[in-house]
């Protein structure tokens, strides 16, 4: 820190009602113990009845020039008392801190060091855990980068949230009538007056999070007032971002973003690839017919030199059907070219990659999907996949995991909600599987599709949404859109010569072509790349640029 250009000032703030003073104690000296010296810690008392605490805080200020105190005269709750604090706050950066809370002594030190890598971030988030009132430490969410859509789920940001001083006065600061969700509020309204470039999350837990009766992180039904508050932040936000749709509170307190579809919904071009296999592509083609509530698609049918005489009767059969076309190619498998092939001749605003082994769950998946790929930034849909035992298949897909790509929260059980909801809440991922993937048809083609020649058969779907997101877009991830994946019931496994040779090809390609993949931006350097159950790695990888 000697050698640091400049050391900006850190305001703390800390609204103050009749806390046990044990507490408030703990958590002003975890402050006074931090590295970094440039920091004040605002405080505002929202009128304590507990003489004890006004003693203290008259004693505190007296101690330490650092430390401000503001009496308020009459309680006016947790958003007043917030901006009263601001009102004699002076630093450059303010951080929110809760009166029970603690930070560890290199939490403002990380901070001034993300400032001076990221001299244009705005607002700065980390890590977090919980403790109790014996010190025991828990439950540590490991979050990952900017994430838009996983934020329109529930507040990620949190803690330890720092925002530039002038961001919060710009937008408002904190409003009353979102008690109980105001740092959400605010994290939203901040949000959106920013570049992603503008926020920097510290892969670090730099904010322990007190657990005791009565706190929120005890549990979220301790204060259910914050949940419907958040929903009207949430709603809000969408408005102001101009964003037809509306929010859902979920019965784990999280939240679901329903987008409206247009008045005219686009067409969408479903490609499903298949080489014989009558059983599980009737299957597929009849429950999309039959249970599918989106109004505009069609089904293009590639077939892959068949030769039972079955299936070829019933793409016979299928082929009279108004919105159904069949496809012959007889050339040896090559999923990327079918399917590039098939999206030249599709006259859907959008494409859909559908294997023949998947079966539709819920009625409203396409309309889940598409509402989500046509927001102005996203690039590939993917949808929640299950096994036919009911474990999940696809929650998604971390890049780096398993050498080059997981699938997230593989083989979790039905009703589990994963590592912190992000099994149930719709979200960024760097990839998602083309066993049902949702795609404009200009993305395709501005990407240039799938890569033909160096993917033939595997991570091609990955690929296809890197480059997706190299382009700018993001891909998302919604647990809405259900369906069955019957995997490999068709193609088979690695389980040739052949077949191993040219996966291990596909393998070194994708590592060479994306040799950051271990530093997926949706996931954290602190939970493993081994296994894709979001358990915690050890060490944890070097992928910040913090650490480099």
């Amino acid at each position: 820190m000697e050698q640091w250009h400049r050391k900006p000032l850190i305001s703390v703030v800390m609204p103050v009602y009749n806390p046990p003073l044990d507490l408030l104690r703990q958590a002003v000296d975890s402050i006074r113990r931090q590295l970094y010296p440039e920091w004040e810690l605002c405080i505002a008392d929202d009128a304590s009845s507990d003489p004890q605490v006004c003693d203290y805080l008259r004693v505190l200020e007296k101690t330490d020039d650092r430390i401000k105190v503001v009496y308020r005269e009459e309680n006016g709750h947790i958003s007043r008392a917030t901006n009263s604090a601001l009102d004699i706050a002076t630093g450059e950066y303010v951080a929110l801190m809760d009166n029970d809370d603690l930070l560890p002594e290199h939490a403002l030190y990380w901070v001034a060091r993300a400032v001076l890598e990221n001299p244009d971030a705005a607002l700065i988030y980390s890590d977090e855990d919980k403790i109790d009132i014996e010190g025991r430490r828990s439950a540590p969410y490991f979050k990952p980068d900017w994430n838009q859509y996983l934020f329109r789920s529930h507040n990620m940001i949190s803690h330890l949230g720092v925002y530039r001083r002038d961001l919060i006065d710009e937008v408002g600061r904190f409003r009353v009538g979102f008690e109980g969700s105001q740092d959400y509020d605010l994290a939203l309204r901040c949000t959106e007056r920013l570049d992603a470039s503008q926020i920097i999350h510290i892969p670090k837990v730099l904010y322990h999070w007190r657990v005791h009766s009565g706190s929120t992180a005890m549990a979220g039904d301790e204060k259910p007032y914050a949940a419907l508050a958040g929903l009207r932040a949430l709603d809000e936000h969408l408005q102001r971002m101009g964003i037809a749709g509306k929010t859902e509170l979920l019965p784990i307190n999280m939240y679901r973003t329903h987008y409206d579809l247009p008045a005219k919904c686009p067409l969408v071009s479903l490609i499903i690839p298949t080489r014989n296999a009558y059983g599980l592509v009737k299957q597929c083609i009849d429950s999309i017919r039959t249970l599918t509530t989106y109004p505009a698609y069609e089904i293009i049918l590639i077939d892959n030199g068949s030769d039972d005489p079955q299936a070829l009767e019933y793409f016979a059969e299928i082929a009279s059907q108004p919105n159904i076309r069949v496809i012959r190619d007889d050339g040896p498998f090559n999923y990327s070219a079918l399917n590039n092939a098939a999206v030249r001749q599709a006259r859907g605003e959008l494409i859909g990659l559908i294997n023949n082994d998947i079966e539709v769950i819920t009625p409203e998946w396409l309309d889940e999907m598409v509402s989500i790929a046509l927001q102005p930034n996203v690039g590939a849909v993917g949808a929640r996949l299950w096994y036919p035992d009911d474990r999940l298949q696809h929650g998604g897909v971390i890049v780096g995991v398993l050498g080059v790509a997981g699938h997230a929260h593989k083989f979790l059980g039905k009703g589990d909600h994963g590592y912190f909801g992000r099994a149930v809440l719709t979200q960024e991922l760097s990839a998602v599987t083309a066993a049902c993937l949702i795609i404009r048809k200009t993305i395709f083609e501005q990407v240039q599709g799938l890569d033909e020649v160096n993917l033939k058969v595997a991570f091609n779907d990955v690929d296809l949404c890197l480059r997706v997101q190299e382009a700018g877009y993001v891909n998302v991830w919604t647990p809405y859109a259900e369906l069955y994946h019957h995997e490999s019931a068709t193609r088979g496994f690695e389980d040739t010569p052949e077949k191993q040779k040219r996966f291990i090809q596909e393998v070194q390609y994708m590592q060479s072509r994306w040799p950051d993949l271990r530093n997926d931006y949706a996931y954290n350097p602190n939970l493993t790349l081994e296994y894709d159950d979001f358990s915690l790695a050890w060490p944890p990888e070097k992928r910040s640029l913090l650490d480099r």
